[in-house]
Parts: structure tokens; C-alpha cells; sequence
């Protein structure tokens, strides 16, 4: 959800990286790469609909239709994680993606570097990046640079 930035892709990009999955399972080799390998089918699926969208335009989510006062009324409190998913969706998919696989994977500064084939450095600097660029969007400052906690060692 946090990479695709709405629900109806991100059930789309997950069916249909399973099914991907399912029909090149002969590639998997390693059963601890499994994650890895499904990861980079999705991140593969995402970038193949971004370049697609570049072509035919864009699409309106109707899930959007859901905060329309006419037609619902909207959930108690629910002003924060809006504030944050559209932050979330505000950040360069690479930020994004770095972010999360941080932050929701948990995966290491290396292990990301590895799994992206790019280097360390580039990991930390698009990670320090997407913090940036995320705290200034939720406190509503612009591309003001702000200081953030450092990631904790272990995660070198």
C-alpha cells in the first residue's frame, strides 16, 4: 500500500506478484531469499505500471470518493494517518522505497544495498533523504531540511 499509494493498486501489484511468483517459482533457489525475491518481483511490477501509466495517462482511484462528504462521513481521527500516507506518497519512489524497506522490512543498510545492487552509500544517503523530505511534509515546512534521529547502528 505504502509503495503503490492506494489500496486498488497495491491489491493489483500483490496479486499479481504471487501469480508471477507462482509461475517462475523453478528461479527460487534459496528458500531464507524468498522475501528478497518477491520484493523484487513487486518492485519490478511497480516500475513496469509506473512506465505504463508515463504512456496512457492517469487513472482516479474511486476509493478517493470515500472521504466525499455527500457520501460518507468520515472516521474519528483518521487526520494523522491521512497526513502521513500522503507525506509517504509525496517522497520520490527510490526515498520511498528505501524507506520502507528500512523501516517495515527491517532490513539492514547492506542488505538493502545488496538486494538493490546499488552502493552503502547511496542506501543511507536516499535514506537520510526520504527522512528529510517526509518530516518536512508533516510539519508542513516544504523542502526545508530538518535534523533526524540517526538509524541505530546495527542497522550498518
Amino acid at each position: 500500500m505504502a509503495l503503490a499509494g492506494n489500496v486498488a493498486q497495491a491489491d493489483d501489484l500483490v496479486q499479481d506478484c504471487i501469480e508471477r511468483a507462482l509461475r517462475q517459482s523453478a528461479q527460487l533457489r534459496e528458500m531464507p531469499l524468498l522475501s528478497a525475491w518477491l520484493r523484487r518481483i513487486l518492485r519490478n511490477l511497480y516500475t513496469d505500471e509506473i512506465r505504463k501509466g508515463r504512456t496512457r495517462g492517469t487513472e482516479q482511484d474511486i476509493t478517493e470518493l470515500v472521504d466525499a462528504v455527500e457520501l460518507s462521513a468520515p472516521p474519528v481521527d483518521t487526520g494523522a494517518a491521512r497526513d502521513f500516507i500522503a507525506a509517504l506518497n509525496s517522497l520520490a519512489p527510490e526515498h520511498r522505497e528505501i524507506l520502507l524497506l528500512v523501516s517495515v522490512e527491517e532490513l539492514s543498510y547492506r542488505e538493502i544495498a545488496e538486494e538493490l545492487k546499488i552502493p552503502i552509500g547511496t542506501v543511507m544517503s536516499r535514506l537520510a533523504r526520504a527522512r528529510e523530505r517526509l518530516r518536512s511534509v508533516l510539519q508542513g515546512e516544504g523542502a526545508e531540511v530538518i535534523p533526524l534521529p540517526v538509524a541505530p547502528k546495527d542497522k550498518q
